[in-house]
């Protein structure tokens, strides 16, 4: 099991200081940084930065983030989750993370989605009835411009491209490129017809029914005569010394969190009941690096993927907690998972 890979993933959640006020987003960015400069020194594979345009997160540029950590930083991996590409520009998402894997000496890596948050459509001004058509043919030119040589598209969604070259070019000649999927089949099947590696977002119920997803990724894979890659997931989760103290922690901002959103999706209220399911069975990995690592043992060793990254923010728990987080993740958690899965 030594070539599993564990990241960490956050959207940038603005947390509280210790004494329980919101910091700035400055400070919020920068508590980022420094998390991620903690999950290098522990060896942690990779920290994956979300995108968004609200005003619970202070992410919206991930590759601007990954930029500073790139300069603080020796071996972690530095990725996207997600960049979304279906309001932004292939040619512009390439350049700038061509420019961390410069800045990082190989490091960076993207992972391209249509965006479950739709703030940034109508902010950059797409038209939200234009959803499909606009990731499918982005990802298109994206991955044309994968192979760093001049290219030909054309399409609805942007001016077209005559052997257009691209520039600076990444020193390994790709730059690593995921899709993330939160469960279209549709998304599955092309992911797999590009030949890119898949990475579930696997956020509720239990992680088995995620199962079929994986199949059919493989099936499609090889149906295309495409490479079908280790798949990865990434889940919401903290860590604490005690099972108690984690959810002590979590649980409250959480549900503020949980119902703002939902609030704006038609989810009812979270109920404590259904909390506790999800950290039970569910896709909430809470509680101390024993419980924590038992479950994910179980949820990689069920599914059989390659990657495991834990959304280690879900609200404004404080600053000083996350960091405890990110240590016992590193410390604890990572060595015990790797112990369980192969003992």
């Amino acid at each position: 099991m030594s070539d599993l890979v564990f990241g960490l993933d956050t959207f940038g959640d603005v947390p509280e200081d210790d004494s329980g006020k919101p910091v700035s987003y400055a400070a919020a960015i920068r508590q980022v940084v420094d998390e991620a400069v903690l999950a290098d020194e522990l060896g942690v594979d990779v920290i994956a930065l979300g995108e968004h345009h609200r005003p619970e997160y202070a992410v919206s540029t991930p590759e601007t983030v990954l930029a500073g950590i790139a300069t603080r930083t020796s071996r972690i991996r530095l990725a996207s989750g997600v960049t979304v590409l279906s309001s932004d520009d292939p040619v512009r998402v390439f350049q700038r993370f061509a420019t961390v894997d410069a800045l990082s000496h190989g490091r960076a890596e993207v992972i391209l989605g249509r965006g479950s948050f739709t703030e940034s459509f109508p902010l950059f001004g797409y038209d939200l009835a234009d959803y499909d058509v606009l990731f499918e043919e982005k990802i298109e030119l994206f991955v044309k411009l994968l192979d760093e040589k001049p290219v030909t598209w054309s399409g609805t969604t942007r001016a077209p491209l005559e052997r257009a070259d691209v520039f600076p070019k990444t020193e390994s000649g790709r730059l690593t490129t995921w899709v993330g999927v939160g469960g279209s089949p549709q998304s599955v099947v092309r992911t797999a017809r590009y030949g890119l590696p898949l990475m579930l977002a696997v956020i509720g119920g239990t992680p088995e029914r995620f199962a079929p997803y994986i199949d059919l990724y493989r099936r499609a894979a090889a149906q295309f005569g495409t490479p079908a890659h280790p798949v990865g997931m990434h889940s919401p989760g903290f860590i604490a010394d005690t099972d108690e103290e984690a959810i002590e922690v979590f649980w409250p901002r959480y549900r503020v969190i949980r119902d703002r959103i939902g609030a704006l999706r038609g989810w009812p209220p979270i109920r404590r009941e259904e909390f506790d399911a999800e950290v039970e069975r569910g896709s909430l990995y809470i509680g101390s690096p024993e419980t924590v690592a038992r479950r994910m043992a179980r949820a990689i060793s069920s599914l059989g993927v390659g990657r495991f990254d834990l959304i280690y923010t879900a609200g404004s728990q404080p600053a000083s907690a996350r960091m405890r987080a990110v240590e016992l993740y590193g410390a604890k958690v990572i060595p015990l998972v790797r112990d369980i899965l192969a003992g």
